[in-house]
C-alpha cells in the first residue's frame, strides 16, 4: 500500500499530451495539479512524454476465473490494474459491492456500474441480477442505477440454448423504457452484446454505450455514429473467442458464429472508427481475462486501426467518462515516458514514472 502521507510537491518538465506542448508540470503537497510551483518542489521528472493516467473503460473489480471475490482480493486486483498504468477503471458490472475500495488513496478510482442484469440461464452463473419477466426490466434498471456511479449494465444477447446460437435477452420496448427510466435517473447504460441481432433494439433505444460489439454492421455503426454511442471492443478477450467456439460442440451454429465474429472483429473497430463512433479501451479484466493488460489492449487497437488508441484509453476515455485530465486542481494522476508512445505504442509498456494521486507508484529514476 501507498504510505499515506503528504506528498511534498514535485516538478515535471516534459511534452504533455495530447496538446504535444512542451511544458513545466507542478505538483502540490496534497498531490494535485497545481497552476504555480509549490516551494522548493522537487524536480521529479525532466525529459520525455507526460500523460494523463490510463483508463480501463471495461473491467471487474471483484470478479475473479470462479466467481464474485473477497474484498482483500479485489484490492489485489486493482493494484495489477494501477502497476500497469491504469488509474480510473469503468467497472462494468461487478456481483460483488467494491465501493469499500474506492475510499483507498492507494487504488485506481473506480466508477461502479453495480450488477449485471440478464435472464435466467442467459449468462454467466451467480454474476447477475436475473430477472424472470423481460418486464421487470425498467425497474432493475432503477435499483441498479442506486447502486453505482452513474453506470447500469445489460446483457444484451447470450447463447440460447433452444435456438442453438446468440439471441437477444430483452423485446426492443422494454429497452426503451428501461433505458429512458435510467437516463431519468441520472444513469447511462451499456450492454455486453456479441451477435447482431440485439443491436438494432439497443441502439435504437437509446443507450449509450455497446461492449464488444461484433456482431455491428455498416448500418449499425453509421446509426451509432449519429447518435454519438460508444463503443469499448475489448479485443483481448475477443481472441478468447475461437476456445469458446471450441467448446461448443454440441452448437455447431454458435460455434462457427464465434468464429465469424472474431475473424471480423478488427475491420469493425476500423470501420467504427472511420465513422465517428467514440472508441474507447477496455481489457474486460476478471473472469477469465487477468488484471493489468490496458497496454495490450491500447496495442491491439493501434493494429486495428484505431488513430488514437492512447487517447481512447487516457485523455478522450477521461473526458467521456466526466473525470479531469492534468488541469489545475485535478488529481495528479499521470505517467511519463522516456520515449513517444505516440510514436511507438510499445513505449507504453516501459513508463519511467507514475503518480497516483500525486503519489509515486512506480520510478525508473
Amino acid at each position: 500500500m501507498l504510505p499515506d502521507v503528504p506528498v511534498t510537491g514535485y516538478r515535471l518538465r516534459g511534452v504533455l499530451l495530447p496538446s504535444g506542448d512542451r511544458t513545466e508540470l507542478f505538483v502540490d503537497g496534497a498531490g494535485r495539479i497545481s497552476a504555480e510551483p509549490p516551494a522548493a518542489a522537487e524536480v521529479l521528472f525532466d525529459g520525455g512524454w507526460i500523460v494523463p493516467g490510463l483508463v480501463d473503460a471495461h473491467c471487474h473489480i471483484g470478479l475473479g476465473p470462479s466467481g464474485p471475490v473477497g474484498l482483500g482480493e479485489a484490492a489485489e486486483q486493482a493494484r495489477a490494474d494501477r502497476d500497469a498504468g491504469t488509474l480510473l477503471i469503468r467497472d462494468c458490472g461487478s456481483p460483488v459491492d467494491t465501493s469499500p475500495l474506492q475510499e483507498r488513496a492507494d487504488l485506481p478510482q473506480i466508477i461502479r456500474a453495480g450488477r449485471h442484469i440478464a435472464r435466467p440461464k442467459r449468462y454467466i452463473g451467480g454474476l447477475a441480477v436475473d430477472l424472470d419477466d423481460p418486464a421487470l426490466l425498467p425497474e432493475a434498471v432503477a435499483e441498479q442505477a442506486t447502486q453505482g456511479d452513474g453506470w447500469v449494465k445489460l446483457v444484451g444477447d447470450w447463447i440460447d440454448r433452444g435456438v442453438g446460437d446468440l439471441a437477444p435477452l430483452w423485446p426492443d420496448d422494454i429497452l426503451a423504457e428501461a433505458i429512458a427510466a435510467a437516463h431519468q435517473a441520472g444513469a447511462r447504460v451499456t450492454a455486453h452484446v456479441f451477435g447482431t441481432d440485439a443491436l438494432p433494439g439497443l441502439i435504437g433505444a437509446g443507450i449509450d454505450c455497446i461492449e464488444h460489439g461484433t456482431g455491428l454492421t455498416d448500418d449499425l455503426i453509421d446509426e451509432m455514429a449519429r447518435r454519438g454511442t460508444a463503443l469499448v471492443p475489448t479485443l483481448i478477450n475477443i481472441e478468447t473467442f475461437p476456445s469458446i467456439a471450441d467448446r461448443a460442440g454440441k452448437y455447431p451454429a454458435y460455434a462457427a458464429h464465434m468464429r465469424e465474429l472474431h475473424r471480423r472483429a478488427g475491420e469493425v473497430v476500423r470501420r467504427a472508427v472511420e465513422a465517428g463512433v467514440p472508441v474507447f479501451a477496455g481489457t474486460d479484466a476478471g473472469g477469465g481475462i487477468r488484471h493489468g493488460r490496458i497496454v495490450e489492449e491500447i496495442l491491439a487497437l493501434h493494429a486495428a486501426g484505431h488513430p488514437d488508441a492512447l487517447g481512447a484509453a487516457s485523455w478522450a476515455a477521461r473526458s467521456w467518462l466526466g473525470r479531469p485530465g492534468l488541469d489545475p486542481g485535478a488529481p495528479a494522476d499521470l505517467i511519463a515516458y522516456r520515449a513517444d508512445p505516440r510514436a511507438d505504442p510499445s513505449a507504453l509498456r516501459d513508463p519511467a514514472l507514475v503518480l497516483l494521486r500525486g503519489r509515486v507508484v512506480h520510478a525508473t529514476g
